[in-house]
């Protein structure tokens, strides 16, 4: 605890115990059955970069397309030191476990803002962070988005952390994890916005409207700490964009990744939606056929949270320079997010996760103003009800509806109707006299074929296009059922099988006459129930 929190050691034994039950909670949460739900479209895309870095050793940063290479290499260390078997015998668990160990690491960086938030909102903050169903529901997917909270998290830990001691090495941990933001997505750029407006406004506060709240007795910033802070961010970014000094264009496409990012954020997308998109599915899902989902819990303990660090009353051990940094830096960020007319539900993350650590610090707040002894125990057993009620909810979505549209975090996600054709097609090979090397030709507008391309990956002879080739015909054929191709009309092939892909998009399985005969002789149809 004293390598965490500096000369004092702020997490005691109760916090600790709070620390870990909080880490038990969460990883039951987020390993069970985590190979459920069907992989969405960006995850394959992640999967198969994954693959040809596995496979070939080199990764490239593309600015056109995809995010940063933080995920990649952090699979590959996780891979190395895990022994991982050949790509083409990589489980979806195996992606999925990176993602969870982040989303976890989260509740281990605690202890570096623990004496910010207090021992009692640390706890609560760990509890919360545990049982969140959008923390849990999109740790266990392979995007992202858990990197960069989790690198923000480490930002904000070392910042603070060198804001009260004053130690080179605490300047390094920060600098590091602003390298590992910007090396992880692109719009870090927005957190780094909100923070700088959060700092200035929090300076503003001290200096202007309540000088009795800066900090006392702080040593002067050390410019030899903070350049040493700024070489860790650079060799981080450096290291990781250049592909460890492999492609020395990498820095530079960092930089131009913004010009047809901006384009798209601004163009006709089916990601456009209103100011309210991120607190619907937060404070209030109801899908009529299926169980309410709301966050609001933590939504209440947050604007406490908040609200006690300007007032600066029953705060307790927690410092109000963090809190009100914290809540100045969630309003922002969710008012920036909220304002951009393109929006995905995972995006929230970054403004949730510090709203539930301002959360953890209202739930101390609430305690500690509540007397007699008995009305204080009666409002924790509740707050650890909301609490539970969290975890079922974490439970309902990331499990029990995990890739259904009753749920508020899934997002054009694919259908497990997929998981049908792709088994499918794994028989058909085995019907088949070339096996997997059997000739696959894949049809889709606008590459709308994803995420198969990472279900056949064992298949050696898989072709894609966008438009109807020339000569369409294969032993097996996968086509969007929007191009109405009729391919079966020569009577050389039958159309077996619709599948939807994921809503709204539908695709057609087609397979060479005497395939099919031979697959109905090798697959008899199970008999009738008499």
């Amino acid at each position: 605890a004293r390598a965490w929190s500096g000369r004092k050691a702020f997490v005691n034994r109760w916090v600790a115990l709070a620390l870990l039950a909080a880490l038990a909670l969460g990883a039951g949460l987020r390993l069970a059955r985590l190979e459920r739900r069907p992989l969405h479209n960006d995850e394959a895309v992640n999967a198969i970069k994954t693959g040809e870095l596995w496979n070939t050793g080199r990764y490239v940063y593309d600015p056109n397309e995809h995010h940063g290479p933080t995920l990649y290499y952090a699979t590959a260390a996780f891979n190395r030191l895990t022994r991982a078997p050949d790509f083409n015998d990589f489980s979806l668990a195996r992606f999925r476990l990176v993602t969870v160990l982040f989303g976890l690491g989260m509740i281990l960086l605690l202890p570096l803002i623990a004496d910010g938030l207090g021992r009692r909102g640390t706890a609560w903050a760990a509890l919360l962070t545990a049982l969140s169903p959008a923390m849990v529901y999109y740790s266990r997917y392979y995007i992202h988005e858990m990197l960069l909270v989790f690198a923000a998290l480490l930002a904000l830990g070392g910042a603070w952390r060198y804001w009260r001691d004053r130690k080179v090495g605490w300047a390094v941990v920060a600098g590091v994890g602003l390298g590992l933001m910007q090396a992880t997505k692109e719009t870090f750029v927005l957190s780094w916005a909100a923070a700088g407006f959060a700092l200035a406004l929090n300076l503003a506060w001290n200096r202007y409207v309540d000088a009795s709240a800066a900090p006392r007795r702080a040593p002067p910033l050390n410019r030899r700490h903070l350049a040493a802070g700024l070489g860790a961010w650079l060799v981080v970014v450096l290291v990781l964009f250049t592909s460890f000094f492999t492609n020395a264009a990498g820095p530079l496409d960092s930089i131009r990744t913004y010009f047809p990012w901006l384009q798209r954020v601004g163009g006709d997308s089916p990601h456009l939606h209103p100011w309210s998109f991120y607190f619907h599915r937060l404070l209030w899902f109801d899908p009529g056929k299926g169980p309410p989902f709301t966050e609001g819990l933590i939504l209440a303990l947050a604007l406490l949270g908040a609200y006690a660090g300007f007032d600066r009353k029953h705060l307790g051990r927690a410092d109000p320079n963090l809190v009100r940094f914290l809540a100045l830096y969630t309003v922002a960020l969710a008012a920036i997010y909220s304002l951009i007319a393109y929006k995905t539900p995972w995006c929230l993350l970054g403004f949730w996760h510090t709203a539930i650590l301002l959360a953890g610090v209202g739930a101390g707040v609430l305690l500690r103003k509540l007397r007699p002894q008995t009305l204080r125990l009666a409002v924790a057993a509740l707050l650890l009800a909301g609490a539970a009620h969290l975890g079922w909810q974490a439970w309902q979505a990331s499990v029990v509806y995990a890739a259904d549209r009753r749920n508020p975090y899934v997002y054009a996600h694919t259908s497990p109707d997929v998981q049908r054709l792709v088994q499918t097609i794994e028989k058909l090979a085995r019907s088949h006299p070339a096996g997997k090397q059997m000739l696959i030709k894949v049809v889709a507008p606008d590459s709308d074929y994803w995420p198969l391309p990472y279900h056949l990956r064992s298949f050696s002879h898989v072709g894609w296009w966008d438009t109807l080739p020339e000569d369409p015909y294969a032993p097996v054929m996968i086509l969007a059922a929007g191009l109405n191709a009729r391919l079966d009309e020569k009577r050389t092939h039958l159309m077996v099988g619709y599948f939807e892909l994921r809503p709204e998009v539908f695709l057609e399985l087609y397979v060479e006459l005497g395939l099919w005969k031979t697959y109905l002789a090798d697959n008899p149809p199970p008999p009738a129930p008499e």
